[in-house]
C-alpha cells in the first residue's frame, strides 16, 4: 500500500459482502506504524495529554473515556462513543468504542468487529461519531499525518540499516581477493564456502575472488564501503524526523527535539499556550458535538483559554 504516494490509494468502497464500508486506510496498519519511530509513537499521546489537560470530566463522560477517544482521534482521525440511555431515552453517559474495530454500515448504522468473525451492529442513533472531515469522502475520518508516512518509513529503514551494519561487524561486506597461483582448488573452494556461510544480516554480503599471478600482496581484504565517510544516516534521520514532526503539526520545542543553537526554542510556556490555542482547542471544539446528545446536566466542558478571548464551550 505504501509503495507509492499514499494519496493514490485513498477511497472508501463497500466490502465484498456489501454490508460495510472499508476504511480508506488500514485500521491495523496505522497502530503498528506508531512503533516505527520514537517521535511518531510519542506525539499522539502527548497531544492526547494536552487535550486531557483542558478537559473537565462530567457524569456523562469520564477522563478515562475522553482519553481513549482522543487518542483514537489522533491516530485514526476519528473517535466513536456508545450513547448509553436511560429508560426515558435520555443519553446519560458515553462509552468509548475502539475505532480500530468500528465500521460504517452501507445501509446506515455502525458495526463493531469482534474476534472469530463475529460482530455487533448498532443503529445510527446509538453511536456518536467524531471525525476529522476528509475532502475525498465523509464516511470515515482520516489522520492528517498521512503525508509524512514515507518519511517515517525511511527513518525506520535508516535505523534498521545502522543496526544491521553494527551486527555485521561494523562493515557492509567485503571482497576477499587473492592472486596466489599456488592456492589449490581445494583450498579455494573451502575459502569460498566459509565466506559464503558468513553472510551478514540483511543485504550485507561478502565475495571471494582468486586471480592467479602472485606477488608479495597475495591476499587482500577490500571493504565494500566506508560507513563513517559515505553513509548519510544522520542527515536522513534529521530530515525525516522534521518531516514527521511537520506532518503532526507539532512544535519542535514540544516534541523533545534538542535545539542546535545556544538560544534554544524560546519561551516554552508561550509556545505551549500558542500551540494549545491553535491546535488542541479546535479539536476540543469537535468533541463538543457529544453535548448535542448528552443530557444537559451531564455535558462535557473545558477549561477557559488562557490569554485569549475564545471559549471552547
Amino acid at each position: 500500500m505504501l509503495s507509492k504516494n499514499i494519496g493514490e490509494h485513498l477511497g472508501v468502497f463497500p466490502s465484498d459482502d456489501g454490508e460495510i464500508y472499508k476504511p480508506p486506510v488500514s485500521r491495523i496498519g496505522l497502530p503498528k506504524l506508531l512503533r516505527a519511530n520514537a517521535h511518531h509513537g510519542a506525539i499522539p499521546k502527548f497531544k492526547r495529554n494536552l487535550l486531557l489537560r483542558e478537559f473537565i470530566p462530567s457524569a456523562g463522560c469520564s477522563a478515562k473515556t475522553m482519553g481513549r477517544a482522543s487518542l483514537d482521534y489522533m491516530v485514526f482521525g476519528e473517535a466513536f462513543f456508545y450513547r448509553r440511555p436511560n429508560a426515558f431515552g435520555q443519553i446519560l453517559e458515553l462509552d468509548h468504542m475502539p475505532a480500530i474495530n468500528m465500521r460504517v454500515k452501507v445501509d446506515g448504522g455502525y458495526r463493531q468487529l469482534l474476534p472469530d468473525n463475529k460482530y455487533i451492529d448498532y443503529d445510527q442513533e446509538e453511536i456518536e461519531h467524531v471525525l476529522d472531515y476528509d475532502v475525498e469522502q465523509d464516511i470515515y475520518g482520516v489522520p492528517d499525518y498521512l503525508g509524512g508516512l514515507q518519511a517515517l518509513l525511511l527513518n525506520e529503514a535508516a535505523t534498521l540499516f545502522r543496526r544491521r551494519y553494527y551486527s555485521n561487524g561494523a562493515h557492509a561486506g567485503y571482497i576477499f581477493y587473492t592472486n596466489d597461483p599456488d592456492l589449490s582448488q581445494e583450498d579455494e573452494d573451502e575459502l569460498r564456502a566459509q565466506i559464503s556461510a558468513s553472510k551478514g544480516v540483511g543485504n550485507f554480503r561478502s565475495m571471494f575472488v582468486n586471480i592467479p599471478g602472485g606477488n608479495e600482496n597475495a591476499i587482500k581484504i577490500i571493504p565494500v564501503g566506508d560507513f563513517q565517510a559515505k553513509d548519510e544516516l544522520e542527515k536522513v534521520k534529521n530530515i525525516t524526523r522534521n518531516d514527521i514532526i511537520a506532518a503532526w503539526r507539532m512544535n519542535p520545542a514540544l516534541a523533545g527535539i534538542i535545539p542546535e543553537n545556544t538560544g534554544g526554542f524560546g519561551d516554552i510556556e508561550k509556545i505551549d499556550r500558542v500551540y494549545t490555542s491553535n491546535e488542541i482547542r479546535p479539536i476540543c471544539q469537535l468533541f463538543n458535538q457529544v453535548n448535542d446528545s448528552l443530557r444537559e446536566d451531564r455535558r462535557v466542558n473545558w477549561l477557559d483559554p488562557k490569554e485569549t478571548g475564545t471559549n471552547t464551550e
